[in-house]
């Protein structure tokens, strides 16, 4: 049973309360971090394509839609896809001929590919891991790493394990945040942070606040969950936490060369 609750990765936060430590984004004291921050070059492209995850699994898809059209809606040299399933035949009856009215651009509907975990498998289907069969919900950090490799980006996959540091953790992480078009997703655990009995949980990072030592989670299930401020030990413990075959933890993401 244990096991099976480690490997759901469960997108969403089951109560309205916030931990003590954490601080929502729309308040106050949230605006005046990101006001003052000095590392946070990441938020204003992320906020123009932030987009909500569809269903309470698709945390990684939909964090992965945010980051391939904040590096690539506006690079006219790549091909963006068009998804048609966004309106069916029947809508598009009045338009005239050949007229297309779908824009170019990555949506959750369409994202998952050959080369990765397919649908059936983030919505559950029972796949064999290490010898057992298991429902592996979501997207686990290195199949998410292996989804945003899979569009030709460049990938730097931190598992959060004995083998990394917590400073080499926060100074990579906002570095990162004061370096532009080269973002970070977070895989870490809601209950860790306070956010009710959630289990998993992934969104990007859009800025650092020294004076509080707290970093934004500009979380991609607003449907339950504000865009919040955490602190950095509480951040790293969140991401030391097993999540199936091992540790939690981030990816750097940039265009590839």
């Amino acid at each position: 049973m244990r096991l099976l609750f480690l490997t759901i990765i469960i997108c969403f936060l089951s109560v309205s309360a916030i931990a003590a430590d954490l601080v929502y984004f729309d308040s106050p004291e949230g605006m005046k971090r990101l006001e003052q921050s000095q590392a946070k070059v990441d938020f204003f492209p992320l906020a123009n394509h932030f987009e909500s995850q569809q269903n309470k699994v698709f945390c990684g898809i939909a964090s992965s839609v945010i980051i391939l059209n904040t590096l690539r809606l506006d690079n006219p040299d790549i091909k963006k896809p068009e998804d048609n399933s966004l309106l069916t035949k029947e809508d598009r009856r009045y338009f005239p001929k050949g007229f297309d009215p779908i824009y170019q651009r990555y949506t959750q509907n369409t994202l998952l590919n050959a080369e990765t975990k397919n649908k059936d498998e983030v919505l559950g289907k029972p796949v064999n891991i290490n010898g057992k069969t298991i429902a592996n919900y979501g997207l686990q950090l290195k199949e998410l790493s292996a989804l945003l490799t899979s569009y030709g980006l460049n990938v730097t996959t931190r598992v959060a394990n004995d083998n990394i540091k917590d400073e080499a953790i926060h100074t990579e992480l906002i570095n990162n945040l004061k370096t532009s078009g080269n973002y970070v997703l977070v895989n870490y655990s809601r209950k860790i942070l306070g956010q009710g009995n959630g289990g998993g949980h992934i969104s990007p990072l859009g800025a650092y606040d020294l004076a509080s030592d707290s970093f934004l989670i500009m979380d991609v299930n607003p449907n339950t969950s504000k865009w919040v401020w955490v602190k950095t030990t509480d951040l790293i413990k969140a991401m030391r936490t097993f999540d199936t075959t091992e540790n939690r933890g981030y990816l750097l993401v940039k265009e590839g060369n």
